[in-house]
């Protein structure tokens, strides 16, 4: 209601700036939007069952007979709704949700420099992979969520309002301002806005629809480090976990219970809010000039913010107290690297001149399965792969003896990453 009756207010004012009515006159408005309440308007809109003329009656209530002519004049409702809401959700974006955004990034970027070279066996599909490092797994979520802060920004400055009345079509302001689609110009550069190139009443639906998509694919990357960092913290894993307090509960009949309830709480809203997305495209479509159809379903869009921006501060607080435990992922790398070592061999055996390495070097790991023997041991007793072996480099060889050491440019990646982000927030001032 407050961002509301600030567009009424820039609109007398700046109809005072173009002499339509007295300087007097436009603060007199301006006093009395400033002091409406949201309270008043409710019980005024009871009445006419009109939420915008509840407000216009409200604060003309509070003027003297002569002021009461200029509220809102020239003005649709929509002009007022649309341009109330992109004002308060860039203001949103630029004021609260990207500094916290921000935060979390440094967050990241600092756990990313700490374990730059904290050895971690890499996973796909479940399954151990190849190593790499914990600090490269960090630096993924570095960049993915670097690209949402900055589509995030892109799209709330892309928000636009409008002063262009019923249709859009400047009917009412073009009555006896000359200049109709200047005076819509100035009133909205008073507020920090821009207007639509054209609207009908509404805006065009696509830059509201953006910023929401924007909001949904930067939660799905909170989801997404959520699901990895619950995974990471499973008992029979235990290579992060999230900070407990000694008051802390984790089961009601369950003592030991440690969950990671703010990686799950963080999933579940990300769940609830992504199907509602559809309604925000539903949006789109308004018969000929409008209709109503998206006059309640938008009232919904500010939850999106205050509930994402909810989610980016609580992965803040429990990314800040991240517990890294070295000695699990110490003794999961060393339970991988019997198997993992087969990529590094086939790869060498291959280059080595072996006609058929990924096949033979498959058999292996299926015998290493039947015998408890390693696949290395196998393979080094194996006199058929000797002439191969021979060919190898001694750095080649420490891989295949030390499969630890393939991690290939995990630890440079993190510098190159997180050397980028800092430039690039810095270049748009946000570092």
């Amino acid at each position: 209601m407050k961002y509301k009756a600030k567009v009424e207010k820039a609109l007398v004012e700046t109809l005072a700036k173009r002499g339509i009515c007295s300087p007097s006159i436009a603060n007199e408005i301006a006093v009395a939007a400033d002091s409406i309440t949201a309270k008043e308007v409710a019980e005024e809109e009871r009445r006419v069952i009109h939420d915008i003329r509840a407000l216009v009656n409200v604060i003309q209530r509070k003027v003297s007979d002569q002021a009461k002519p200029y509220v809102h004049l020239t003005a649709t409702s929509y002009d007022i709704v649309d341009t109330a809401n992109a004002l308060r959700y860039k203001q949103a974006v630029e004021s609260v949700i990207i500094p916290d955004m921000m935060k979390l990034e440094k967050i990241w970027i600092e756990l990313a420099r700490k374990d730059r070279d904290t050895i971690q066996i890499g996973r796909t599909h479940g399954q151990f992979a190849v190593p790499m490092t914990f600090g490269f797994a960090l630096a993924q979520y570095v960049n993915r969520w670097g690209n949402r802060i900055l589509k995030l920004k892109e799209s709330s400055q892309r928000l636009v309002g409008k002063l262009s009345g019923a249709v859009g079509a400047y009917n009412s302001s073009a009555l006896f301002i000359s200049d109709p689609e200047e005076f819509e110009k100035q009133l909205l550069s008073s507020l920090g806005l821009e207007p639509a190139l054209i609207s009908t009443q509404i805006v065009p639906p696509e830059p509201t629809t953006d910023l929401i998509h924007s909001v949904i694919s930067a939660w799905g990357v909170l989801a997404n480090f959520s699901r990895d960092m619950r995974n990471l913290q499973r008992s029979e894993i235990g290579e992060v976990g999230e900070a407990f307090t000694e008051e802390r509960v984790g089961s009601s009949t369950m003592p030991h219970k440690k969950n990671p309830e703010s990686f799950e709480n963080v999933e579940s809203l990300w769940k609830e809010f992504v199907p509602r997305m559809t309604t925000k495209y539903l949006d789109q479509v308004s018969e000929h000039q409008r209709d109503l159809t998206n006059s309640a379903s938008q009232r919904y869009d500010a939850e999106f913010l205050m509930t994402f921006d909810f989610c980016v501060r609580r992965m803040s607080k429990v990314s800040e107290k991240l517990i890294v435990d070295r000695t699990s992922l110490k003794r999961n790398l060393d339970l991988a690297l019997p198997s993992v070592v087969a990529e590094p061999l086939y790869l060498l055996l291959a280059l080595a001149g072996h006609p058929d390495a990924h096949e033979y070097v498959r058999r292996l790991t299926l015998e290493s399965s039947r015998t408890g023997k390693s696949v290395v041991d196998l393979a080094l007793s194996d006199q058929s792969l000797q002439p191969y072996l021979k060919k190898l480099s001694a750095k080649q060889l420490e891989v295949v003896h030390d499969p630890s050491k393939y991690v290939g440019l995990a630890p440079s990646k993190v510098d190159q990453v997180l050397a980028h982000w800092e430039k690039k927030f810095k270049e748009e001032s946000l570092w």
